[in-house]
């Protein structure tokens, strides 16, 4: 005979090759390439299924199963799976594997859960493009959250995480220093900066005052549970309003010169159980 029987393959009506068995290499093509191994492959989509033409064709014609394979291989679509470690519901490390992410996630809660509050979980993630997210490794994921949280704890106090300075500026008065303007050692920290900087509010909480009271002038007292509150005195504008909930870095005043002060600053003072204690052990400590 001049002529096999064999299989042509097309896809989107274009023939792109020759088989000689129909059923060995759909089997190949469920293995090599529906259920193919690599590197964080969650699922593989064949985005043109092949179609069949059981002919006659010359004995010249090449069977050439490898070509047709890769072709229908180039054109499918491959989705990839990581896992995101979260800290406090925001992404923080991407890593390879679920053991990866839960041995991450037991390790920072041993070492961290009793000093620091805390929510760390993971998230799968997935993608067609292996490019959009940078995997580390393990090691490397586990000291940047580390690092991380570390951060907290040292900025935390009574379990409650500072976590934004109210404004940037030059410390002018220090916690405890005594100068002629006051007849007692200073209660809080003086940061200076120019007249309407905006003041933002430490950390999470409840304002409880917002008000002039005396030598300080405008101020404002947010309550942030577990007997901590923070003072933000000689405002020049106060916009929060008592009983207002307001999140750290949430604008509650403008810097002022009000009340018992010789210029613009902030007076930023941090009390716990209504017991002063020095805001650089938290916060302005570089």
């Amino acid at each position: 005979m001049k002529y096999d029987l064999v299989y042509s393959v097309s896809i989107s009506g274009k023939e792109i090759g020759y088989v000689e068995n129909k059923t060995s290499f759909e089997e190949r093509i469920e293995k090599e390439i529906i259920n193919q191994e690599g590197s964080n492959i969650a699922f593989v989509e064949m985005t043109e299924e092949p179609q069949y033409n059981f002919q006659f064709v010359s004995k010249s014609i090449e069977i050439n199963e490898e070509e047709v394979l890769q072709e229908l291989k180039s054109t499918s679509e491959v989705t990839y799976k990581m896992y995101a470690v979260l800290l406090d519901g925001e992404q923080r490390s991407i890593v390879s594997s679920l053991e990866d992410a839960e041995k991450i996630v037991d390790d920072l809660e041993e070492e961290y859960s009793d000093s620091v509050d805390f929510k760390i979980g993971i998230q799968e993630l997935y993608t067609k493009d292996k490019e959009e997210y940078e995997v580390t490794d393990i090691k490397t994921a586990e000291n940047e959250i580390s690092d991380e949280l570390q951060e907290i704890e040292d900025s935390s106090v009574e379990g409650i995480y500072l976590a934004c300075t109210p404004i940037s500026g030059v410390i002018t008065s220090r916690f405890g220093s005594r100068e002629s303007i006051r007849s007692y050692a200073h209660t809080g920290l003086d940061v200076a900066a120019p007249t309407g900087t905006e003041i933002k509010a430490a950390a999470d909480g409840e304002i409880i005052c917002s008000e002039y009271r005396g030598s300080y002038g405008n101020l404002i007292i947010i309550s942030h549970g577990n007997g901590v509150v923070t003072y933000y005195g000689h405002c020049s504008e106060l916009y929060g309003e008592v009983g207002e909930k307001v999140k750290a870095g949430d604008t509650i005043a403008a810097v002022g010169s009000t009340g018992n002060s010789t210029g613009p600053h902030l007076h930023f003072e941090i009390r716990v159980n209504d017991e002063q204690v020095d805001p650089q052990n938290y916060l302005y400590n570089e």
